[in-house]
């Protein structure tokens, strides 16, 4: 995805087992590098969906919610028992 100009970046769970120093540069360089390029990032990491236009939360293969990070956060149960 990094070696050639997509347009779409699909990525899953990347960052998991890094530090959160580590995880915040792979990041940067990652969205910030162009950033009109799209990504659909697959995490549960709260300093990552912060970062995120739109989140979608999913549970038993269903949409439970849907937002703005910080909405879902105030709002969704499903989102708020994530870090409990």
């Amino acid at each position: 995805m990094l070696a050639h100009d997509a347009d779409l970046l699909v990525i899953d769970d990347l960052s998991a087992a890094l530090d959160i120093t580590t995880e915040t540069l792979l990041w940067q360089r990652i969205l910030d590098h162009e950033p009109d390029r799209t990504a659909l990032v697959v995490s549960n990491r709260r300093s990552l969906l912060r970062r995120a236009d739109h989140v979608i939360v999913m549970d038993d293969g269903r949409i439970a919610a849907q937002g703005p990070y910080e909405e879902l956060f105030a709002s969704s149960d499903d989102v708020t028992n994530l870090w409990k």
